[in-house]
């Protein structure tokens, strides 16, 4: 029994003996590793990466044109011919031949559409043989005539010396009388089978639709077999066959303020700019200001004739119109990048701006040229469609989060 308790005794753990090393280096490695986040977290702060976005205000450089500055006034309208023409007919028939499509650019009296004319032609023929006919009966009435007078001057010549009756010499004038109004109406069959030829020939010709003028044709309203009227009244008939207009009456027409009129006169230089073709800037000037005013909008319009011409030009195109002061210079027609002046900071001695990169921004350095307006050209640093910060404020490094104001 004495040996056991010895050997249980042995099994107790001595608390006396305690060690408090590993703790103390634990300590150690956990304050070192906050040492490194702090300084980390103080370096990732100082460059902008940790710090609270700056709000801030931004634009877009843009491209203008130097003529702007010389603008007055600006209006809205669209491309109108004023010279434009339906053609139609003058007669009832059946579209046979169409020689146009849309597009298509014809001269002055060039046939574009044949309608069905076999009556028509008919009739002319037979003006023509009526015509003929009228000719050969002036021809036999001029032989009777020249045959009666030969026979009337002799037999005036026998009665006087008595050699003959009077009334032989009656017989005799009278016949020659006779053949003279036989002539005379030969003659008037003659002017009227001309006159019955003529019509013949303009009826003939009404099948024929032919254009009116110079120009390009804009639509197409009626196909082969279609039944063309003059008033397109008929079920199922057409009246206009094709649309044309003069393309070198193009002219723009735009709605001008009454308060504005004493900004306009006629001959006023004008910049056309057109929606469908927005990098293309042409010289106009104000062709006529309408004499009268459109009461529900307080508008007059002015009508701005084209100085620079353009094929891509078309009728109805939305454009818009500068009233300038000035006619511009050539040098004044060339775009130039720009943007407003408050974007600008100095950099050691240059002009850079804070370029807008997602939503972060990046000190960018521009090369400036002169002004246009309130904006400045820029020649080199950023392009049109860049978004950069309006009126930086100190807060704002290279590298910097912002967050965009909302307007």
């Amino acid at each position: 029994m004495i040996m056991e308790n010895e050997d249980l005794s042995k099994l107790k753990i001595d608390k006396s003996v305690r060690t408090f090393r590993p703790v103390r280096r634990k300590k150690y490695v956990y304050f070192g590793l906050f040492i490194v986040l702090i300084v980390v977290a103080g370096l990732l702060y100082l460059n902008g990466f940790i710090s609270p976005a700056v709000l801030v205000e931004v634009a877009s450089v843009s491209q203008v044109y130097p003529s702007q500055t010389v603008s007055q006034l600006n209006a809205s309208g669209y491309v109108v011919a004023q010279r434009k023409a339906a053609v139609a007919s003058k007669i009832t028939s059946q579209l046979v031949s169409l020689m146009v499509e849309e597009g298509s650019r014809v001269k002055e009296g060039q046939v574009m559409a044949l309608l069905e004319n076999k009556d028509a032609m008919a009739a002319r023929d037979q003006a023509e043989a009526n015509l003929r006919v009228a000719r050969a009966n002036l021809e036999g009435a001029k032989a009777e005539l020249e045959d009666a007078t030969l026979a009337f001057n002799r037999y005036k010549e026998l009665l006087t010396r008595g050699i003959i009756a009077k009334a032989t010499y009656d017989v005799s004038e009278a016949r020659f009388l006779r053949e003279q109004a036989a002539v005379a109406a030969a003659e008037a069959a003659i002017k009227a089978g001309s006159a019955a030829l003529q019509g013949a020939n303009v009826a003939l010709e009404y099948s024929q639709i032919k254009a009116p003028f110079d120009g390009v044709v804009l639509t197409k309203n009626a196909d082969i077999g279609d039944i063309i009227t003059p008033l397109g009244a008929a079920a199922n008939a057409k009246a206009a066959v094709v649309t044309i207009a003069d393309m070198s009456s193009l002219e723009v027409e735009a709605d001008v303020s009454e308060s504005n009129l004493s900004k306009i006169r006629r001959g006023q230089p004008c910049e056309i700019q057109l929606d469908a073709l927005p990098e293309l800037r042409l010289r106009g000037e104000i062709h006529i200001i309408v004499p009268t005013a459109d009461r529900s909008k307080a508008t007059v319009m002015v009508k701005v004739r084209f100085i620079d011409k353009d094929s891509r030009i078309l009728p109805e195109m939305s454009a818009k119109v500068a009233f300038l002061s000035r006619p511009v210079t050539g040098e004044e027609k060339r775009p130039r990048t720009a943007l407003n002046q408050v974007a600008l900071v100095n950099r050691g001695g240059r002009k850079a701006v804070f370029l807008v990169k997602g939503n972060r921004v990046f000190e960018t350095p521009v090369s400036l040229g002169d002004p246009v307006g309130d904006l400045v050209e820029v020649l080199e640093g950023v392009k049109a469609g860049d978004q950069v910060v309006l009126n930086p404020s100190d807060r704002l490094k290279n590298g910097s989060k912002i967050k965009v104001e909302e307007k």
